[in-house]
């Protein structure tokens, strides 16, 4: 039986904690927040990905597709909110059809259960949406992620872990006899640790000695909700064609398990890893971003893109607009702004936003330096994943 600590109290880290407890070892878990799932678990679209947009062969693609069944069977087990509706990708105009196609293709080689239908068979789902041709993607669904979180934190105790709010990491040291990690409040010694702390995990990663592999950059994506008289314009979820340079999906519509659709995420540049709005500012991690040059080549080559995105951001207008390519039904009159997200983007040092999950090995520990989406619904695989590594380590 060995200790482990785990940084963070989001999805992953949870996940992580409670797959130790079912092996018989013993997770201290250390969150800074006073609670679970304060920041991209809690804040995202609540959506269980089907792994589609994944490149075959990749963790994302793999562990999307079991994720999508072992996240479901969790929440069924444990009477938490979920449905599996299914959505559509919709090419609005011909041009987007030969992408569309591809994405097909990339679901058929990932395993995913999902058809290419004519218009006429979209609308027989999504009776206000237009579009020339779409993918229906049967697996995927819509969750109760805090939910997820809040059993998770309950497990881990029933079974003889900790979690611990109000923890935030200060340094760690490793050494052959184990992993010690200072907070502000205490310190915490265990055999091994497991870094799963989403928008600081490059920080944690520093402050064990490391030299992170990845800078985290923050990207926030805001979100609006429909009146509820606009409900009816949308049954399940539609999302555009992507755009197969950028690891944003775009702009789409989507019904929430507890009721109601929201609109979104765009993607623009954060000022602070907790940059939740334009006026949060904070100026030590926007010049830790600043300092990274791959954020200059990444920016010097979609100014374009980048611009577009930022003024989606400032126009309520223009952001109905990308709506209406969709539903075109939705007005400007329908959108009531709701919350917002910050992504925690892994990036290299050439600009190239770091594609499938990071991890990085030390000594005693593992860092998850990059778990975007699809790592909500892909958690409980993760967490397999990491505890097998720190298995290895014994």
């Amino acid at each position: 039986m060995s200790r482990v600590i785990v940084v963070g109290a989001g999805i992953v880290g949870l996940a992580v904690a409670y797959e130790l407890t079912k092996r018989g070892d013993v997770p201290i878990v250390l969150e800074k927040e006073s609670s679970e799932a304060r920041h991209q678990t809690g804040r995202n679209s609540g959506v269980i990905h089907s792994g589609l947009y994944y490149k075959p062969g990749s963790l994302k693609a793999a562990m999307a597709v079991k994720g999508a069944e072992s996240i479901r069977a969790f929440a069924e087990e444990h009477g938490i909110d979920v449905e599996i509706c299914g959505k559509l990708v919709v090419a609005v105009e011909q041009s987007e059809v030969p992408e569309l196609e591809k994405l097909y293709e990339r679901g058929l080689a990932n395993g995913v259960p999902c058809r290419m239908i004519s218009a006429e068979e979209a609308r027989e789902f999504e009776p206000h949406v237009s579009c020339v041709a779409a993918l229906r993607v049967e697996s995927t669904g819509i969750i109760d992620y805090k939910g997820v979180c809040r059993k998770l934190v309950e497990l881990i105790r029933a079974g003889g872990g900790q979690v611990i709010f109000g923890a935030e990491v200060r340094s760690i040291v490793s050494d052959d006899n184990g992993v010690t990690v200072d907070c502000r409040s205490a310190s915490y010694e265990a055999d091994y640790l497991a870094n799963c702390a989403g928008l600081y995990s490059d920080r944690i990663a520093s402050a064990a000695g490391l030299t992170p592999e990845a800078r985290i950059i923050p990207f926030r994506g805001e979100y609006f909700e429909l009146r509820p008289e606009a409900h009816h314009l949308v049954k399940g979820l539609i999302y555009p064609v992507p755009d197969a340079r950028f690891p944003f999906l775009g702009v789409h519509l989507t019904k929430m398990v507890e009721g109601g659709v929201h609109a979104g995420p765009n993607a623009v540049f954060a000022f602070a890893r907790e940059g939740y709005g334009w006026t949060k500012i904070n100026v030590k991690e926007l010049l830790l971003s600043a300092s990274w040059p791959g954020l200059w080549i990444l920016g010097a080559k979609f100014i374009g893109p980048a611009l577009n995105e930022t003024r989606r951001s400032l126009s309520r207008s223009l952001f109905a607009k990308s709506l209406q390519r969709l539903v075109p039904a939705v007005r400007k009159e329908d959108l009531v702004p709701t919350h917002a997200g910050v992504r925690a983007q892994a990036m290299l040092r050439d600009g190239s936003m770091v594609d499938d999950f990071l991890f990085q090995r030390a000594p005693r520990q593992i860092h998850v330096l990059n778990a975007p989406s699809p790592a909500a619904t892909a958690a409980l695989e993760i967490a397999k994943d990491v505890v097998e590594e720190l298995d290895s380590f014994k």
